[in-house]
């Protein structure tokens, strides 16, 4: 591993592989990393294909260096800024808002023929008939 790459450093890198879970992007000429697809862009990512081609040329920023193992985790998304959200998103927002669900107080009880749990009181004379048989 290169000894001149930090953690929290930004680099340039080129693309030099890309596979459905991520993008290789060497950093130099003995050290690649792994740009995992949650990290290509902000924002849902369906097919990498459409955001990075191989010789690409990207900023990147280390998220972690696994010396042992020799991998280095890698971020496009973390050397953009996030875009700022439309203003019609927080009514948006608010409209996906899970409904609260009714409580069970709202189900009618059927008071001639009792159904759930019994108290251990009901049920302690018939466990006990039950045992003596």
């Amino acid at each position: 591993m290169s000894e001149k790459i930090e953690v929290g450093s930004v680099v340039t890198g080129k693309v030099t592989g890309i596979q459905a879970y991520g993008a290789f992007v060497a950093l130099d000429e003995n050290t690649q990393g792994l740009v995992h697809i949650s990290e290509i862009t902000h924002g849902f990512v369906k097919d990498i294909n459409e955001h990075l081609k191989v010789g690409d040329e990207v900023q990147v920023k280390v998220l972690s260096i696994d010396e042992n193992a020799g991998k280095i985790g890698l971020s496009i998304r973390a050397t953009v800024e996030a875009p700022e959200a439309p203003v019609a998103a927080p009514k948006a927002a608010a409209a996906k808002k899970p409904r609260k669900r009714t409580a069970a107080a709202a189900i009618k009880q059927d008071t001639e023929a009792p159904q759930g749990f019994n108290t251990l009181k009901d049920k302690l004379q018939e466990w006990i008939e039950q045992s003596q048989r």
